[in-house]
């Protein structure tokens, strides 16, 4: 395979490096947020937009999906969040003129950041067949192309309809009623790349795919577990939970292969002390593990109590659970050596967590994509369940399991149906609207970039995200969109997926959160479930940024009615979103007067089971034990490790821009970190310049060229970089067993001399 150059508009000549920090948050935060904001809105705007976000009555953030503690500020978003609302809430435009003075083929030159600070879409674009430009197109002309291509068909599952995790609860639940009447269950998201192996061991083990927390559990734990995740850039309103918890008396242990700055210590920008002073010091312990090493750290957690009786929490195990005393059996030995390999760390250091495991009252397990892309990613979480279900730690105040959600709504879009399985809710589409519900189970995202390589699906559909800058196997990926008849992509913003059109291409413009939404019915709302399955309110007060805008409930809906014609209601859909929610509060479990509940202040809770009762939604009724074999990655000699991941400067695949300062870096984005003395043994100079190839067992040279080494003190053999630039080096058969989430954290990577 061809060897990809590199997209820029600014190189990296410029690049500084400077020691990573050791303190999030503070000062710097409040510039940097702020800076973003006035740059992009200016001040009246800003101060009015700011002022709004993840307040009652205002707008939900469109970053993370960290929720909102009871006592709101009245500053409640952070620094990243600041630069969402920013890109969104921009003044800057692009419309016609900017698409008739930069044909396709000149924008795939640019870098990612260039295209996202040209500012908000404004009208209808199409490229027809042929043409390297993107023209003009009225929306009932581009709803009856749409329409033409899906009527001619030979099958709906040569239809794909993917989803991002910023669209509404209302949004979601009409795209996947839509995508089931005509025909399809294929329906790709964001999640199949992040938490899918959350949802797969979770469900497995406690009969819900969801975490068992809540906000004031965290802030009331006596140890929080924080495990492959990065919650100073990539969730950073976490920060202020684990402060109250520390001054509450608890212990956090962080386990990651790089020392990350948030977790180390909290300058609270709300709090004087996180200004002038130096700030909360979150983490007890760091675990500096291996990538790929928390399956045999946490199997050894399990061996550690296991055999402890005054551990064992006895009187929960029996009443709730099944299959401990195989899994006691299995765990009553590790092999220690095998362990040590697999985490690089000392048994001292694993006794020593494993007794605060012990020790605590109330403990939390939070984890990420540190933890999900990975291999043997579900075994692995089965095994952070074992851990809890020893102590009993489900379904108790201050105690259970935390998968961090990334995209503010990607956990409500699986709650709505958007899965490429039938949610248990299905046969009730049925009842209410007299669809025939398709049965088989459709393309996840790694099936639906196979099936457009293959030639099996030829209209790809995308309601929001960047699936091309987001996907695995970046040249794979743009070569299957190129081979589709028909591309759409429902945005607010430029982005990469734009530049990779197929043989037509629309760009539908969206509103988005921070816009108003006028429809017949009035002034709509539209509603979110955090990452704790907490479901509020979502307003947007903002002038759109043209009349050509429609809201993605009006785009799914107008063209279902060009496609299906108007037997569904989707009509008064699009008029008012509260007919759309009261057909969720009677289809979907846990939603029964939405609209009323929807208007107390921070919305509701949804049921959880395992949290609420105790009652677990497994086939027994019970919590299951499970036995995971111990496995962790074999890396040859000279070779590392590589894991994907954020700047402190972007959010998913949008990048605001070029620093990293948490990590030291300046005005640059194609940088290897690496440990020093693995550069040793490799003979690689720090801040030399390499090529990054990918090694995979079908042979293919997957190469990122031109990346400034960076000495680094991340875990021996273990290496990191940027996404989506990287992205390009996971091969897109290489996923998790049991979820097929492509594996971002564990590739085999060389370092060649830059060519």
């Amino acid at each position: 395979m061809a060897s990809r150059a590199p997209r820029s508009d600014r190189g990296d000549e410029h690049l500084a490096v400077s020691p990573p920090k050791r303190a999030a948050a503070g000062v710097g935060g409040i510039a940097h947020g702020l800076s973003a904001a006035l740059r992009q809105m200016g001040v009246a705007r800003s101060t009015r937009t700011l002022l709004a976000i993840n307040q009652d009555g205002g707008f939900d953030c469109p970053g993370c999906a960290w929720p909102e503690p009871g006592h709101k500020h009245t500053a409640e978003f952070c620094e990243n969040g600041a630069k969402a609302v920013a890109e969104e809430a921009t003044l800057r435009r692009v419309g016609p003129e900017f698409f008739a003075a930069h044909p396709i083929s000149q924008l795939a030159t640019r870098s990612d950041h260039w295209l996202g600070q040209q500012g908000r879409l404004t009208h209808p674009m199409v490229r027809r067949p042929g043409s390297d430009s993107y023209e003009p197109i009225d929306w009932d002309a581009a709803y009856a192309l749409i329409a033409d291509h899906l009527r001619d068909l030979a099958s709906p599952d040569e239809a794909i309809f993917y989803t991002s995790g910023r669209t509404s609860n209302e949004a979601a639940f009409c795209y996947q009623l839509f995508a089931r009447a005509f025909g399809t269950n294929n329906m790709p998201d964001c999640s199949n790349m992040c938490h899918e192996s959350s949802g797969t061991a979770l469900t497995e083990t406690i009969g819900v795919g969801k975490g068992s927390v809540s906000i004031d559990d965290v802030e009331h734990a006596d140890l929080l577990v924080i495990v492959g995740q990065n919650p100073g850039t990539n969730h950073p309103r976490m920060l202020t939970a684990l402060e109250h918890a520390k001054h509450n008396g608890a212990r956090i242990i962080a386990i990651n292969p790089l020392p990350e700055a948030g977790l180390i210590t909290f300058r609270n920008p709300q709090r004087p002390s996180g200004i002038v002073g130096s700030g909360t010091p979150l983490a007890d312990q760091f675990l500096q593990v291996k990538l790929g090493g928390d399956l045999a750290l946490f199997a050894a957690f399990g061996s550690l109590l296991a055999g402890r009786a005054e551990v064992l929490d006895r009187d929960f195990v029996d009443r709730y659970t099944e299959g401990f005393e195989e899994y006691r059996t299995a765990r009553r030995e590790v092999d220690w050596a095998t362990v040590t390999e697999a985490t690089g760390l000392t048994r001292d250091e694993i006794e020593r967590a494993a007794d605060a495991l012990a020790s605590a009252e109330r403990s939390i397990v939070c984890w990420a994509m540190g933890i999900t892309q990975h291999t043997e990613a579900v075994a692995t979480i089965r095994e952070i369940v074992n851990v809890q279900l020893l102590r009993g730690m489900i379904g108790k105040p201050g105690a259970g399991l935390c998968p961090v959600r990334g995209h503010s709504n990607v956990q409500g879009d699986r709650t709505m149906g958007i899965w490429e399985k039938l949610p248990p809710w299905a046969p009730k589409l049925t009842e209410r609207f007299g669809i025939e519900v398709p049965q088989r189970v459709g393309y996840d995202t790694v099936e639906a970039i196979r099936a457009m390589r293959d030639g099996r699906a030829s209209v790809f559909m995308a309601l929001g995200g960047n699936f091309a800058a987001a996907t695995p196997d970046t040249a794979v990926t743009e070569q299957a969109l190129r081979n589709c008849a028909l591309t759409v992509h429902v945005s607010t913003k430029l982005n990469r997926s734009h530049l990779v059109p197929g043989a037509t291409s629309l760009i539908l413009p969206t509103l988005g959160r921070t816009d108003s939404d006028i429809q017949i019915g009035g002034r709509q709302r539209v509603s979110v479930e955090d990452s704790m399955s907490c479901v509020h309110a979502s307003t947007g007060r903002l002038a759109p940024a043209s009349d050509e805008l429609r809201s993605e409930v009006a785009i799914v809906c107008q063209l279902a009615r060009a496609v299906l014609g108007d037997e569904l209601p989707w009509r008064d859909f699009t008029d008012d979103y509260r007919i759309v929610r009261a057909a969720i509060a009677a289809i979907v479990p846990g939603f029964e007067d939405y609209e009323a509940r929807l208007d107390a202040p921070g919305g509701f809770v949804l049921p959880h089971p395992p949290r609420d009762s105790r009652t677990f939604g497994t086939p027994s009724g019970k919590a299951r034990f499970t036995v995971n074999e111990i496995s962790f990655p074999t890396v040859p000699a000279g070779r590392l490790l590589l894991q994907t991941v954020r700047s402190h400067d972007q959010y998913n695949t949008t990048i605001y821009g070029r620093d990293d300062r948490y990590r030291g870096i300046h005005d640059g984005r194609r940088v290897v970190f690496v440990h020093p003395d693995d550069l040793a043994e490799l003979g690689v100079a720090d801040a030399s310049t390499v090529d990054l190839v990918s090694e995979w067992t079908d042979g293919v040279d997957r190469r990122a060229p031109g990346f400034r080494v960076v000495a680094y003190p991340t875990a021996r053999g273990c290496a990191a970089a940027y996404f989506p630039e990287t992205n390009v080096l996971v091969p897109l058969d290489s996923t998790a067993k049991g979820s097929n989430t492509p594996t971002s954290k564990a590739i085999v990577v060389r370092l060649e001399p830059a060519t």
